[in-house]
């Protein structure tokens, strides 16, 4: 495609809500929406439509990977399958942003490495509690600003609300969701490589637990993992016990220390205090404060257009992508099963 030229882009799957905020992402960044695909008709598919109600529905999967102007696909299928059709999307000569988890096994991820590099293609996943929350792109500003000193560990909480009614079979499927680490956890992998500076890391201790739902066996209903790189270590909870009352789908947190002061993000709520989302404390030697990162610039989805263009990896680095998802795959492949899963 040529440098100027807009981005194209396609949604294929639409078995997760997270595709609503991929699309939206693309288009804001000034890509033009072909169409979509998706297998039958996925509970998410309502609301895709009251968001995109012009935007048509493309017969066959295969008419969307032989559209020549087509550049990118976003994937948003149930979990298992997301791989073998990002490979045979960059076959076809597609860059591919797809949800987390981008895959569920370690043979997927060899399998999707092998077709990036035979193709060129870039293979991406929006980690959206990154990439889609302004509060982590404030720590981010603050951290390179040296605010805090040298990161030394993050701490990061993932907890959401099961609203079991809505959920598809595949969700309490292991092998098709991947686990709740696979799939969950990545996002506070992601957020403990790039705030601490780290190119990969151990899984030091992992586990997964089902304590909760005792009818439900194949739903994994908490995780934990405790990370080490050379110069940081991190540790990752993540579970499906979001309160009713609580006004949003889950209380997101990520303390991020150095040694120099320490930042703690409340992106979704602050508990019985100030309005709004992306509630960011930063406390050092001379501050101590709120800060409201509401306003702050979101990058991924115009850096992503930029590298589809240029052939760059301004966005995010492509064995970034890779590392995050090879961490998540090894914790879950090696937890301690704990309640009713063991």
């Amino acid at each position: 495609m040529t440098r100027d030229k807009p981005v194209t882009v396609a949604a294929l799957g639409l078995d997760h809500r997270h595709i609503y905020g991929m699309l939206e992402g693309m288009v804001s960044a000034g890509c033009v929406a072909k169409g979509w695909w998706t297998e039958g008709d996925p509970q998410p598919l309502e609301g895709f439509l009251k968001r995109f109600p012009d935007l048509k529905r493309i017969p066959t999967v295969e008419d969307v990977l032989e559209d020549a102007e087509i550049d990118l696909v976003l994937l948003a299928g149930i979990p298992c399958e997301r791989a073998d059709l990002a490979i045979r999307a960059m076959r076809a000569g597609k860059d591919v942003m797809v949800d987390k988890p981008g895959c569920t096994t370690l043979a997927q991820l060899n399998a999707i490495r092998e077709a990036v590099a035979e193709t060129g293609r870039i293979w991406s996943i929006d980690f959206s509690e990154r990439f889609e929350v302004p509060a982590a792109a404030k720590a981010g500003e603050l951290i390179e600003a040296g605010t805090i000193g040298r990161v030394v560990q993050t701490v990061g909480l993932g907890p959401h609300r099961l609203n079991r009614a809505t959920r598809p079979d595949w969700f309490f499927d292991p092998q098709k969701y991947g686990g709740i680490l696979c799939d969950i956890a990545s996002h506070q992998i992601d957020q403990f490589l790039v705030f601490t500076g780290s190119q990969t890391a151990e899984i030091v201790t992992s586990a997964v637990g089902n304590f909760a739902n005792p009818s439900d066996l194949g739903l994994q209903d908490f995780g934990e993992i405790m990370l080490r790189s050379e110069t940081a270590t991190g540790y990752v909870r993540v579970d499906w016990y979001t309160p009713d009352a609580l006004p949003t789908w889950g209380d997101g947190r990520l303390t991020i220390l150095g040694t120099e002061g320490y930042i703690e993000l409340r992106k979704y709520v602050d508990i019985a205090g100030r309005p709004g989302t992306d509630h960011v404390f930063l406390v050092n030697s001379e501050r101590c404060e709120h800060v409201d990162a509401s306003t702050t610039p979101l990058t991924y989805f115009a850096d992503l257009a930029h590298d589809i263009r240029h052939r760059t990896q301004t966005a995010m680095a492509q064995e970034h992508v890779f590392t995050v998802m090879e961490l998540a795959i090894q914790a879950q492949m090696q937890a301690t099963r704990l309640g009713h899963l063991a």
